[in-house]
């Protein structure tokens, strides 16, 4: 550690020496010089990081250190978001050492990107173009192509800027697959997917994805029906789902298809809730849980908030509470007292789960985002230490991975004062960070954190 940490504090005064430069006598062109020169080594800096990350990797598992994976180790050392730590690991995967199961030393899997990275002749734009070229390349293409392929990218990146290169890469890829041989199932499997994007300020949300035919089929199935002209109307009072619309409201329909395609989608998902079949999730029937505010209620404003950590406005809450099958948790704003208490078995009961959805709204270890939808019910102090009381003051919100990290990773939960769950990492993984998880609860962030002992 000695050699390393010296060699590190050697690079940290050369750059605070670089930092007290005098930049008044530099010409212009001296100026663009020394900018080239600072981005080639800003470029290089990953290549020591994936040789850190692979070789954490291959010295123990995440559980050994107190953390559910790798990205959110990285995320808690480094305090970065687990988006920037998926990326910096797949980066290390693709660029950094590897070893055989026997221990010996193997090249990165896109060796001549690893080496222009390391000569600083390509940035981050540049990798994650050569990433992208890579997860859309058909996997029939033969091994020995994608290899020239990926020496010719490594090759020409060097020499372009990013928007050049990108168009380069497209151009490459269709001549790696000019004979267009059709995807074939496992391709189609491996594209498929529905994603629901953050919510924005005024509370839409956007959708992606790809479907594959029999998704399709489907899906135009159900909105040939309820996607149709007079169908499904959320301006109509009774909107209509099932027969045939009346003429009126057919030649009355003003919304576009993509109107009709929306309205239809949410009608579609009524009816599967409505309908029962859908069984328990959680120990809860499946259904639209928000919590809300007695006051925000009372005066139809505000927010509510769904197990999937959705924000919703009064109008919206006050509208499907008319509904069937939803369940509706309400607290006062002064006490924040829950409405109903469970002591006498051991899992918590549908009424404790619901006031948990309304206290924790999802995951309650610091820096997870996973709502309530996908959390499990955990004993603050553990089953054996409760003396076999399931009291919901002594409860909370935690994911499984993150549930299983008490058991074996070392962490230690406790209930503040004000009613909030405290998450205390094992000594090694304590690197100062927050202790309570206001992800859930963005109110909190505005207000000054107050010293709420255990």
């Amino acid at each position: 550690m000695g050699a390393a940490q010296a060699a590190v504090e050697r690079l940290r005064a050369a750059r605070d020496e670089v930092t007290e430069l005098s930049l008044d006598a530099l010409t212009v062109p001296e100026l663009l010089h020394l900018l080239g020169e600072l981005e080639v080594d800003r470029r290089r800096q990953p290549t020591v990081e994936h040789r850190l990350i692979q070789a954490l990797r291959s010295r123990c598992e995440p559980a050994a250190i107190g953390a559910k994976n790798w990205t959110g180790a990285l995320a808690t050392a480094l305090r970065i978001t687990e988006k920037e730590a998926r990326r910096r690991i797949r980066n290390a995967e693709l660029l950094g050492p590897r070893q055989a199961m026997t221990g010996e030393p193997l090249p990165p899997r896109l060796p001549n990107v690893a080496m222009a990275q390391q000569r600083g002749a390509i940035g981050p734009e540049h990798v994650k173009i050569v990433k992208e070229f890579f997860e859309k390349l058909p996997p029939y293409v033969p091994a020995d192509l994608r290899d020239e392929v990926e020496s010719h990218l490594a090759g020409i990146a060097g020499g372009l800027g990013p928007t050049e290169f990108r168009q380069a890469a497209d151009r490459l890829a269709h001549l790696a697959n000019q004979d267009g041989d059709p995807p074939n199932e496992a391709e189609r499997a491996r594209r498929r997917g529905f994603t629901i994007h953050k919510q924005d300020i005024d509370g839409m949300s956007k959708i992606s994805g790809s479907l594959d035919p029999e998704a399709r089929a489907t899906i135009d199935a159900v909105f040939a029906k309820l996607a149709a002209p007079g169908m499904c109307d959320a301006d109509d009072e009774q909107p209509c789902v099932d027969g045939e619309p009346r003429e009126e409201r057919v030649h009355g329909d003003v919304r576009s298809q993509a109107q009709r395609n929306h309205d239809a989608l949410k009608a579609m998902g009524r009816a599967v809730l409505a309908s029962g079949e859908l069984g328990k999730h959680n120990g809860l029937p499946t259904s639209i849980i928000v919590s809300t505010t007695l006051q925000d209620l009372e005066s139809a404003a505000g927010q509510g908030v769904t197990g999937g950590g959705s924000m919703m406005p009064m109008r919206d809450v006050i509208r499907l509470a008319s509904h069937a099958h939803h369940y509706l948790v309400i607290y006062d704003k002064h006490t924040r007292e829950p409405l109903y208490l469970g002591h006498t078995k051991r899992f918590a009961s549908p009424g404790q789960r619901i006031v948990l959805h309304a206290l924790d709204r999802g995951c309650t270890r610091p820096g997870c985002t996973t709502p309530g939808y996908w959390c499990q019910a955990h004993h603050v102090e553990g089953w054996a230490a409760e003396n076999g009381r399931t009291d919901i003051t002594k409860m909370t919100m935690a994911c499984g991975p993150d549930n299983r990290l008490i058991e074996k990773g070392g962490w230690v939960t406790r209930k503040r004062k004000d009613g909030r769950t405290q998450w205390i990492p094992p000594p090694h993984l304590d690197t100062g960070q927050a202790r309570v998880n206001n992800y859930h609860h963005p109110e909190k962030y505005l207000l000054p954190e107050e010293d709420e002992g255990p």
